[in-house]
């Protein structure tokens, strides 16, 4: 679950990031911040009710970490979940249920857990959880999403195990003792902590998953070891929980109860902010933007975000079986429009798959981002007229989009860049976020629009979703030479090398066009000046609800 350099994120009016040092639970008592040196801190006092209500735009597909591979979904779980590590408000890689971690040659990681990381019944959470955890995420009975993602770390034997060939039991985990998780990768992967912080790979209570099945996260059967519990599940009115009294740092929570809502239309969750509804949006209507700067700047919060918005084609039926027409419908969308004109809060074009703002990265524009737009309309005709479409035989296709008033007023304007540019005829279809994703999944669409957002900061979490052994997102590229070149990333001895094979990979997006990058995120939500530890500086939007809280007012 996309930008210009934008390391640095902007927030207009919300005032401090304030993270929590040492703080209670109570009501009225005053916090001090700690994003500051001591000799500049301040005492925040705290309004007697601590509830916290965030747009969550859609309704979530599941809660079960295993079986997930959206935002939505990810900001609930990582309340309800703690996994090997978490982020700070910077978005630096912190102990989560893992206290420290070592490594000798970044293919064999130990993990030390706490010892008083409990599930919410009571039950210690140990390396055994994790264990039971990751070979649930492999295993082929499961059938997640994310599976391919245990095999890029090159965990030992996770791709035989994804394939069927062998035993999830083969899987390079081990539980040394009741506190210590091993880990094994076939290559060495230096960022391999950092990867440890996804969705997929926060542990899920064994017992609980046994007796339940697919109904565990139900309200009235889930465990967990986050900071909060599922209390209220209202489908497609607002998922609420509630304090987890069990959880390890349960101390410095503020927060009593955090209620997510699925709003779709921006306009309608807009309204609800501005009523007091709501303490963050999920996002903001596109059109209201500058009114919303000049009216609401106190609560306009806008920041880098490791995310790119773009539409990709199925390679694999007509129309877009043919690279000439996948580049013509590229070249033809005018990126300085959608980013500057129709978005217009900080948005950059997108050339490539991999944002800019990722650490290290920096690949040389692709020579359609260097033409002008009218350079590259030209273009795209003679490609377009090439594959055989005119006039007389004019190009249709339908593009598929999940339910969203912003994503369908983006695609209104690129079809009619395409109409004026090609005279391309499209038909716009959208559907509710749990369908649309089975539909990518099952390759029943010619063009849809997608994004994604990097699962950790570096071009890896970008380029393996072109893989073509993953799927996630709708994915359905099959090129031997991208696959061959990821390889050889994971086998790099160096940064430089690495990169050196993430720039090949884009350059070869650019040649296929399996893909048509459109922008580079910012994300920008409004947030009420009350609500305190929200992270600004988090470029990937990694929030936690139990670093916030509600300042009195």
């Amino acid at each position: 679950m996309h930008k210009n350099k934008i390391t640095q994120a902007l927030i207009l009016g919300v005032g401090l990031s304030l993270g929590l040092a040492g703080c209670g639970d109570k009501p009225e008592e005053k916090v001090k911040t700690d994003t500051k040196p001591a000799s500049e801190s301040k005492e925040v006092k705290l309004a007697k009710v601590q509830e916290l209500v965030r747009g969550n735009g859609t309704e979530v597909a599941s809660l079960d970490p295993q079986k997930t591979e959206g935002v939505p979904e990810s900001h609930v779980i990582r309340d309800l979940l703690e996994g090997l590590v978490n982020q700070d408000a910077a978005g630096k890689t912190i102990p989560g249920v893992a206290e420290r971690w070592e490594t000798a040659d970044n293919k064999t990681f130990t993990f030390y857990l706490r010892k008083d990381a409990k599930w919410s019944n009571g039950d210690p959470v140990t390396a055994h959880d994790f264990v039971y955890s990751f070979q649930r995420a492999v295993d082929p009975l499961t059938a997640s999403p994310y599976s391919w993602y245990l095999e890029m770390s090159t965990m030992i034997n996770a791709s035989d195990i994804i394939s069927g060939k062998k035993d999830k039991s083969a899987l390079g985990v081990k539980a040394i003792d009741d506190y210590t998780f091993e880990v094994k990768l076939e290559s060495a992967v230096p960022y391999f902590v950092m990867m440890t912080g996804h969705t997929t790979l926060k542990p899920v209570h064994k017992a609980t998953v046994e007796k339940y099945g697919d109904k565990w996260t139900k309200p009235e059967n889930f465990v967990g070891n986050g900071a909060f519990v599922v209390n209220k599940w209202v489908v497609n009115e607002r998922l609420e929980l509630v304090r987890n009294e069990n959880y390890w740092d349960n101390d410095k929570t503020i927060l009593n109860k955090v209620t997510f809502l699925p709003i779709e239309n921006q306009v309608a969750e807009m309204n609800r902010f501005l009523s007091g509804e709501l303490d963050i949006t999920y996002e903001v209507p596109n059109e209201h933007f500058k009114r919303l700067k000049k009216e609401q700047a106190d609560s306009l919060a806008i920041k880098g975000n490791l995310c790119t918005y773009y539409y990709n084609f199925n390679t694999h039926k007509p129309p877009f079986n043919d690279v000439r027409v996948r580049k013509a419908i590229s070249y033809a969308i005018d990126r300085n429009i959608i980013s500057n004109a129709i978005l217009g809060q900080g948005q950059k074009p997108a050339y490539f798959l991999t944002p800019e703002i990722i650490t290290g990265f920096s690949p040389e524009l692709p020579e359609y981002g260097k033409l002008t737009q009218d350079e590259r309309n030209k273009k795209a005709k003679e490609l377009l007229e090439a594959a055989g479409y005119n006039e007389s035989n004019p190009l249709k296709f339908s593009l598929l989009y999940n339910t969203s008033e912003n994503h369908k007023k983006i695609a209104v304007a690129i079809g009619s860049m395409w109409k004026k540019t090609l005279g391309v005829e499209v038909t716009l279809e959208n559907q509710e976020w749990k369908t649309y994703l089975e539909t990518k999944k099952q390759g029943n669409f010619e063009a849809a629009r997608a994004g994604w957002c990097g699962d950790y900061n570096e071009a890896s979490t970008f380029t393996s979703l072109m893989e073509g052994k993953n799927t996630t997102g709708g994915i359905h590229y099959k090129s031997a030479e991208y696959d061959e070149l990821t390889a050889k990333a994971v086998q790099a001895t160096s940064e430089a090398e690495r990169q050196k094979y993430y720039y090949a990979q884009e350059a070869l997006l650019a040649k296929d066009m399996p893909l048509a990058p459109i922008y580079q995120y910012v994300t920008t939500r409004l947030v009420n000046p009350h609500v305190g530890g929200y992270a600004v500086n988090n470029a990937e939007d990694k929030l936690y609800s139990k670093d916030m809280y509600i300042i009195a007012e």
